[in-house]
Formats: structure tokens, C-alpha cells, sequence
């Protein structure tokens, strides 16, 4: 037998098992494994973030078993199980692939999302944008929006328009701070709309990309505590400037 077949009929096995003799596995519904997935699911991007190829292999693990769990819950309910759920996804690729299955050319990657957005509204979906995840947190709803539309055509041409209107965005944001309309945060809104669409012109994840910063603010902070702490010194009654001293020598000391 294919070792991949044998392994991934282990974890049938074992999830059998739980569900069956486990008095945690047994109490547990879809609805209560909701938020430990998505807590798996950050714990995944953490590990794709710091590039820490043995933490993706445990958090793919843990990933597939919520898939599993998720699948053995519903057969028991007689609504589908794991094989309907492999079957699906194979069948929705080979159709949306034709440029692999069928007698469609696609010889770019541009022109393989257009051919998937266009097969989607032929399934049934009433919007191009119909696929975006309404739970989805707002920084990465909105690159996959702007995803979604390029794949009909609906983008700009190129990313000098784009960083023009990244200036544009930002120009009328400062006007509304300046007369403190009700509008600012309409504006700041605009302004990282566009941001995150010239974030993608340049082939940057903006999510990645801030999430990076964080980490390294988070770093650079910390050590500028230690720093402290090594004089017995705090913050409390220090300048920004003195505060600062501090702050380079965090920067030098971690990056």
C-alpha cells in the first residue's frame, strides 16, 4: 500500500477510536471545534511567518485532524463523510482546471484565475466576489477582494496608477484631519485599501508584511526592557528622548 494512503488510514483509525472512547473527543460538535480551528489556523501562519518547516509539519497535522474530526462528526449525522469530502475536492479541481483536464489553453497564471473566477458564476455564484469569507479580519478580506476582481479584469494597469492613487487616498484623508470632519475614518479606510492593492502590485503580502513588523516592534521593545532593567531603570519619568537612546541600541542589538 502507498505509504500516504497507510498514514492518512491511521488517522481515520485513531479518530474512530477518540470518538468512541474519548470522553473529550466524544462531547465535541462542529460548532465547538469552530475556534480551535481557527486558533490552529494562526498557529499555521505563525509557522509559515518565521519559516519553521518543523512547526508547519505539526500544525499541518493538526489542521488535517480538524478536517477528520470535522468529516467523522458529520457521518454521523448522515450528512457526508471523509470519502464525500475527497471526492468533492477532486471533482471541483478537474473542473476547474481545464487547461490540465480538458482542452482549455492557460500558459499564464493570469489567464488560469480568469478562467476560475468565470467557472465559479458558472457553478451558481451570483457575485465575483461571492467566495470572500464574510469572518474573514478586514487587512486580508480585503487583498482577497481585490484578488477576486482582478481575476475578471477589473484592476489597473499598472503599479505607477496604483502608487498615484495611494497619494490621492492620502491627500484626502489629510484634508478631512485638517477640517475633523466625520469622514476621517472613511478616508484612512481608502488609504489602506489602496495601500494593500499597490502592497500586491509589488508583489508584497500585506498581512505578512505587517505581521513582520509586529514581531520585529515586539522584539526591539523587549529589548530595550532588558536594557532597562539591566541599570535598574524604567520608564517612568523618562523623555522620548532619552527613550529613544534605547531604542537604537534595541535596533542594533536584534535587527
Amino acid at each position: 500500500m502507498d505509504e500516504r494512503l497507510k498514514a492518512f488510514g491511521r488517522l481515520l483509525d485513531i479518530m474512530d477510536d477518540l470518538r468512541e472512547k474519548c470522553p473529550w473527543d466524544k462531547k465535541q460538535t462542529i460548532e465547538s471545534l469552530r475556534y480551535l480551528t481557527i486558533e490552529e489556523t494562526y498557529e499555521l501562519a505563525d509557522a509559515i511567518i518565521e519559516n519553521d518547516l518543523d512547526e508547519l509539519k505539526g500544525e499541518i497535522g493538526d489542521i488535517m485532524l480538524h478536517m477528520v474530526f470535522y468529516s467523522k462528526i458529520a457521518s454521523e449525522q448522515n450528512a457526508f463523510d471523509i470519502t464525500d469530502v475527497l471526492n468533492g475536492i477532486c471533482d471541483k479541481l478537474v473542473y476547474r482546471h481545464p487547461h490540465i483536464y480538458g482542452d482549455v489553453v492557460a500558459e499564464d497564471e493570469e489567464t488560469v484565475k480568469k478562467n476560475w473566477e468565470q467557472l465559479k458564476l458558472k457553478e451558481g455564484r451570483k457575485s465575483v466576489l461571492g467566495g470572500v469569507p464574510k469572518s474573514l479580519p478586514a487587512l486580508v478580506k480585503a487583498t482577497r477582494i481585490q484578488e477576486k476582481v482582478k481575476g475578471i479584469g477589473f484592476d489597473w494597469d499598472n503599479r505607477e496608477q496604483v502608487l498615484e492613487k495611494v497619494h490621492e487616498e492620502f491627500a484626502e484623508l489629510q484634508e478631512e484631519v485638517k477640517a475633523d470632519s466625520d469622514k476621517i475614518e472613511d478616508e484612512f479606510g481608502d488609504v489602506l485599501f489602496s495601500l494593500i492593492n499597490y502592497a500586491r502590485f509589488i508583489g508584497v503580502d500585506p498581512e505578512s508584511a505587517l505581521e513582520k513588523t509586529n514581531k520585529k516592534f515586539i522584539k526591539r521593545f523587549q529589548n530595550m526592557e532588558d536594557l532597562l532593567q539591566n541599570e535598574d531603570k524604567s520608564f517612568d519619568g523618562m523623555s522620548l528622548e532619552q527613550m529613544d537612546v534605547y531604542w537604537e541600541k534595541a535596533k542594533h542589538n536584534v535587527g
